[in-house]
């Protein structure tokens, strides 16, 4: 039974890579089964004899892992189902382009792509967990809804000797159109298929003295891209005034029919240490080999027919091609990090040197007209020739560490940071070149008891698409001749307080919170053009303060679980300066939970509610792959609350959910982004099974 049921979900993995790890998980069970049981057919192992291993936590110097989550808290929370759990503005569909919600410090130093509205789908593989189990070890999981979202994942690995084991994962994410779907003009209703594929392996010596982890991932993402509700002819007058006339879903109409983003990203990821001194000197080496592409194509340029004026895109025409949009970037890195660390009881020390290469490539198709080398010399019209930018080419160094100081584990200091050296930066025509500001982040925390304090400096420059871009709809060249980026250094200064404080009288009772106050100076962002800018040096810089807190409390078999995030100052609400954030951003979720047919199933039914203030949401420019400002569409504010029954029986984790419980109460629907509506109320369902055996 349980093979058949692997077979059936294989059919919806994406065809033969997630038919190939299933193959591996049959081949591998026949052996597994003989190793879990004696002669009692007692089970031998479980979650309590599978280990999670980290590389954060080898780089603190530990390796004996955590315990696998077996929980039911997060299993039906959507933002939990990707590798990136935070707050996000995102177009209202899984595998649609998001950025942060909340404001988020930058911690990446020096040459970066700056394309990252797919990070939420994209794996880290500096986070990618590793198993010490006794036995072979698999899951898998998948989400499925009535609208057509869908998340899928199968995990399998199993230890090859004592010391050493290996594994493979796949995983998919896919979603439907709910805009536009029954329109003759759009062909079929997929929106978004994002395929990755893992190998990870793990190795340490019987002396636990050497220590070796390594993955290899790569992940394909198509985005059929649809520039939001395009207003009926009936809407257009009252749209301004009543955007929740937009509601029609499937009968709206949209400005993009023909349009598409592509990302493509591999990485290779390898990390081993070696125990110099026992835990007081260990040696450690880090190769981190990545590629990313992202393409941007439009095979139908939408001009009203009556103008010949663009429709959607910025301008009266296009910069290039008129028929076609075709735009590329394909950015290359490897990076390798040496370093020492150590760790005592009372001392911990990291320090380490990093060296980067960095490879951008930019290319997109126009029509001009080209001279054949025939002898006639006629030219040929229409003709699409590739062009480029130049190519730039990176090799920067870092150098950085941590150090801390714990007595009793009742008081800690910690300093960290990290350098970008100047007069590394090497370009394509153009020898070694410094760089006119440098380049960090520096971070001190003290903590006592349940309170802490911390300080974080940084200064960081633009990313490689903030200083240039050449494409069919967008082109700015903010950099010198040699790239080096003519925009200032972002700097910021942020001071945060927090407490966390376990409460006495019931089960599971804490609650935290934690305040900030952070100056921003010479943002660097989108503006509502669409194109990079920075605020006028002259003014005052941006200010913000972030106030969080959390409470959580269980009363015999009920629960509850409330947070907030309040964000004021000059950059939160309707009209930053550069900055766009919700005044108040909570989620909230109450449950009950038992067990039932004679403690066999343990079960949690509940509500769970969010809620976001008014403000003016980021607008999205598909062609660059980037959200930019604008000032002509409220996001209003709005909560959605959903029903959840979440069942665990022993291994097997089940969830059913009607999402957006309260639409037509509140409203016909709600905006995830200008002229991007949310999902409507819909039917979910989840299924996660662990086998270890």
């Amino acid at each position: 039974m349980r093979y058949f049921l692997f077979i059936l979900l294989s059919r919806r993995c994406g065809g033969w890579p997630g038919a190939l790890l299933l193959a591996g998980a049959l081949l591998g069970a026949p052996a597994a089964r003989a190793q879990i049981v004696d002669d009692s057919t007692k089970v031998l192992y479980g979650p309590k004899t599978t280990r999670v291993i980290y590389e954060a936590e080898v780089l603190r110097d530990s390796t004996a892992g955590l315990p696998v989550d077996t929980t039911l808290t997060k299993w039906p929370q959507a933002r939990f189902w990707f590798h990136d759990s935070t707050f996000q503005q995102d177009l209202g569909t899984v595998g649609s382009a998001s950025r942060p919600l909340l404001y988020q410090p930058n911690l990446q130093l020096g040459a970066r792509l700056g394309r990252n509205v797919f990070d939420k789908y994209a794996r880290d593989a500096a986070q990618v967990p590793y198993y010490d189990s006794r036995s072979p070890y698999s899951f898998f999981r998948v989400v499925q809804s009535s609208s057509g979202e869908q998340v899928f994942e199968i995990s399998y690995s199993r230890s090859l000797k004592k010391n050493f084991s290996v594994g493979a994962a796949y995983e998919r994410i896919a979603s439907n159109k709910i805009l536009a779907s029954t329109s003759s003009a759009v062909s079929g209703v997929g929106l978004v298929e994002h395929s990755n594929v893992l190998f990870f392996a793990r190795y340490q010596t019987e002396d636990d003295r050497y220590h070796l982890l390594a993955n290899i991932s790569t992940s394909r993402h198509r985005a059929v891209e649809q520039g939001g509700v395009r207003p009926l002819p009936s809407e257009r007058d009252s749209v301004k005034l009543f955007p929740g006339n937009l509601f029609n879903y499937s009968g709206e109409q949209v400005y993009l029919t023909l349009a598409q983003n592509t990302e493509d990203r591999d990485q290779f990821h390898l990390f081993q240490s070696y125990r110099l001194l026992g835990r007081g000197l260990t040696v450690y080496h880090v190769l981190d080999a990545r590629r990313q592409y992202n393409g941007y194509s439009d095979a139908a340029i939408p001009y009203d027919v009556t103008s010949g004026k663009l429709l959607f895109y910025p301008g009266e025409k296009t910069l290039h091609t008129h028929d076609i949009t075709l735009d590329r970037a394909d950015y290359k890195q490897l990076e390798n990090t040496v370093g020492v660390l150590g760790h005592t009881n009372t001392v911990n020390y990291r320090f380490y040197g990093r060296l980067r290469d960095g490879l951008l490539v930019s290319r997109f198709n126009d029509n001009i007209l080209i001279k054949p080398t025939t002898p006639t010399g006629l030219p040929t019209p229409g003709t699409a020739l590739a062009r480029a930018l130049p190519v730039r080419s990176y090799t920067e160094v870092f150098v950085g560490g941590t150090a801390g100081f714990t007595y009793h584990t009742i008081y800690a200091v910690e300093v960290a940071g990290e350098v970008k050296l100047p007069g590394l930066n090497q370009l394509s025509n153009a020898p070694f070149k410094a760089i006119r500001n440098g380049e960090y982040w520096l971070r001190g925390t003290a903590r006592t008891g349940p309170l802490s304090a911390e300080a974080l400096l940084t200064s960081y420059s633009p990313t490689l698409t903030q200083r240039e871009f050449m494409g069919n709809h967008y082109e700015w060249h903010n950099a010198e001749t040699d790239g080096t980026a003519k925009f200032k250094n972002t700097s910021t200064q942020q001071f945060t307080g927090r407490l966390r404080q376990p409460l006495p009288g019931f089960a599971d009772h804490l609650f935290e919170a934690s305040a900030s106050a952070v100056t921003i100076q010479n943002l660097v962002f989108y503006n509502q053009k669409g194109e990079p800018a920075q605020p006028d040096t002259t003014k005052s810089a941006n200010f913000i303060f972030i106030i969080t807190a959390r409470h959580r409390v269980r009363f015999g078999r009920f629960g509850f679980d409330n947070q907030a995030t309040y964000t004021g100052g000059n950059a939160g609400g309707e009209n930053g300066e550069g900055l766009r954030i919700p005044r108040l951003v909570t989620e909230s979720r109450a449950y009950y939970q038992s067990y039932i047919f004679g403690k066999a199933m343990f079960t949690q039914t509940g509500l769970e509610f969010y809620y976001q203030s008014r403000f003016k949401g980021y607008d999205y420019s598909p062609s660059t792959q980037q959200f930019y400002l604008q000032d002509n569409f409220t996001i209003r504010n709005y909560g959605v609350a959903s029903a959840f029954f979440v069942a665990d029986i022993k291994t097997v984790s089940v969830f059913l959910k009607v999402a957006y419980l309260n639409q037509g109460i509140d409203g016909a629907g709600y905006f995830a982004s200008p002229y991007y509506p949310g999902y409507p109320r819909r039917f979910q369902f989840g299924l996660n099974w662990k086998f270890f055996n």
